[in-house]
């Protein structure tokens, strides 16, 4: 018997509805996936491991809220573009910046951060002004801020920007004369320099402080944007709990 154009519309309607709802429940199902990169001392392998400041207060908050996640570490442009694509992704240690702003739902700040153009002692480079290292190459990572940075000041890969993979390749290139300048945040060039069994006064010397780069404060957690809410929310309050009950402090004291 055939039915009623109204009954079949309405079946249609409940069909519909049905598979929106189970696409919903498929998506907040989604488990948290959470991806960094080697950036010491905030996040780093270590003996197999992954270590550091910004992955202990990340573990930290995880374990406040009674959550589990596996944490890879990869190139920081494919973390990237996997936290600006997919959903349930959170990323760190992420500066926060005009231009990424609107791209990410963000958590909060995780680890201080201090960016400069550095030198070499025996270079003789001055810089009044960003103006003045257009005429020098410059050793960036990848979609790092540092070379968003710059490439929103104008500068271009491949006629005064050098990009890289890992931060630890341009801190060999800039020893090696390979480029002139090296833009980078403090903790995490003193950290390779000294892993190298240097000396930091010896190797660099920061020719122009860059405070206006991440004028969100230091470096941070954040979300992709097709995350919920209420899971954003979570980690803003656990973020804000190991602050109050000394966690974070006492991981700061470790690292810092």
């Amino acid at each position: 018997m055939k039915q009623p154009a109204s009954t079949s519309s309405l079946v249609c309607r409940l069909l519909l509805a049905l598979l929106a709802c189970c696409a919903s429940q498929a998506s907040a199902s989604e488990p948290l996936r959470v991806v960094t990169e080697e950036l010491p001392p905030y996040n780093m392998t270590r003996d197999g491991r992954l270590t550091g400041m910004s992955t202990e207060v990340v573990q930290a908050v995880l374990g406040h809220l009674g959550l589990q996640a596996d944490i890879q570490s990869m190139p920081w442009a494919r973390a990237y573009d996997i936290a600006l694509n997919d959903e349930n992704v959170l990323i760190y240690s992420i500066a926060r910046t005009h231009q990424r702003e609107p791209l990410f739902k963000w958590v909060g700040e995780i680890a201080p951060m201090h960016w400069y153009l550095y030198a070499r002692p025996d270079s003789g480079i001055r810089l009044a002004s960003l103006d003045d290292a257009r005429r020098y190459q410059i050793a960036t990572v990848m979609q790092d801020a540092g070379e968003q940075y710059l490439r929103a000041k104008g500068f271009k890969i491949g006629q005064n920007l050098q990009s890289n993979n890992k931060y630890s390749y341009n801190y060999e290139k800039f020893k090696l004369g390979r480029v002139d300048l090296w833009i980078s945040i403090e903790l995490n060039a003193l950290y390779l320099i000294r892993q190298a069994g240097e000396d930091p006064d010896q190797m660099v010397v920061p020719v122009l402080s860059l405070p206006d780069l991440g004028e969100g404060g230091g470096l941070n957690m954040a979300f992709s944007r097709q995350t919920p809410d209420e899971l954003v929310e979570r980690f803003r309050q656990g973020l804000a709990s190991i602050r109050r009950d000394g966690t974070y402090a006492a991981i700061a004291r470790k690292w810092l």
